[in-house]
């Protein structure tokens, strides 16, 4: 089966969100959603998440889904605001209990804070299968950026989220809390081994040296022939060798610190104080 898949951009984290449609019906799922926020302010909006439900009710969709690659360090879920307006069930790899269990650490969040994945209606294991209409979703375990990334693989296309970029760009650096380069390479290798037409479906895009346009879709074929990180056999101790290199070299994700929070709860703002105000935390010396 071939997915309809429509896809929204996010200039501000270049982040691609997703509308997967069951080309047989009105069933859709939606796949990495962001909350527009606004960290100098601390004021969130939902700009990004209202094209999505345009899109969606303009078509007369019905979205069974909300699902998340891994809980991103660049941009804040819309998820329980898009299930508020158009229902659907927020799904997230199983392992977002090691996530939750090291960044509940990290922010200090105390027992009040559940660290066992019941902020979210689906957690998902390597093999699980989903529903979306008549369309069956597979899902893929692909570790290495974080322990708790995901791969959704849906007919002819696979989400892979932060895993892989576009060809020119690469892979998706492994320096944070549970990543492994190592990792990272075998659940590469796993993606790459699916049907060379898959469609390739990639997270963001930061457009590479002499390429104009953002892009977002590419194909296993490509992904095997041209990615300038793991193309053409490139073994795994050479990949292991410059990732780790080239992430001793990047600075945190700028909406590092509120996203974590943030999606480590579903999308959920930590709980209000007594006058109903939402703070966030911003640890010193941990990140």
């Amino acid at each position: 089966m071939k997915p309809d898949v429509t896809a929204f951009f996010d200039d501000a984290t270049n982040t691609i969100s997703y509308v997967v449609r069951d080309p047989q019906g009105t069933a859709c799922a939606i796949i990495d959603s962001v909350l527009d926020f606004d960290f100098a302010s601390g004021r969130t909006d939902t700009r990004s998440a209202d094209a999505i439900i345009a899109h969606v009710r303009d078509r007369g969709l019905t979205p069974e889904w909300l699902l998340e690659s891994h809980v991103h360090a660049d941009h804040l879920s819309a998820a329980p605001y898009l299930q508020q307006q158009l229902g659907g069930k927020i799904g997230i790899g199983r392992n977002i209990t090691l996530v939750q269990d090291t960044f509940g650490k990290v922010f200090n969040e105390g027992t009040e804070f559940q660290r066992d994945g019941s902020q979210f209606d689906r957690l998902f294991g390597d093999g699980d299968a989903l529903m979306i209409g008549q369309m069956r979703c597979d899902v893929m375990h692909t570790p290495g950026h974080t322990p708790a990334c995901l791969t959704y693989v849906i007919g002819d296309a696979a989400f892979v989220g932060d895993t892989l970029f576009m060809p020119d760009f690469g892979t998706a650096r492994c320096d944070f809390p549970g990543g492994s380069s190592a990792m990272l390479y075998q659940s590469i290798q796993r993606i790459l081994a699916l049907p060379d037409d898959t469609r390739i479906f990639v997270g963001h895009d930061y457009k590479a040296p002499g390429r104009d346009e953002f892009a977002w879709e590419t194909t296993v074929a490509a992904q095997k022939a041209q990615n300038v990180h793991v193309g053409n056999n490139q073994p795994q101790e050479a990949f292991v060798q410059m990732r780790d290199a080239r992430d001793a070299t990047l600075a945190m994700p700028k909406l590092i610190i509120p996203s974590l929070q943030v999606n480590m709860r579903a999308g959920n703002m930590p709980e209000p104080d007594d006058k109903g105000d939402v703070f966030l935390k911003v640890p010193v010396n941990k990140l």
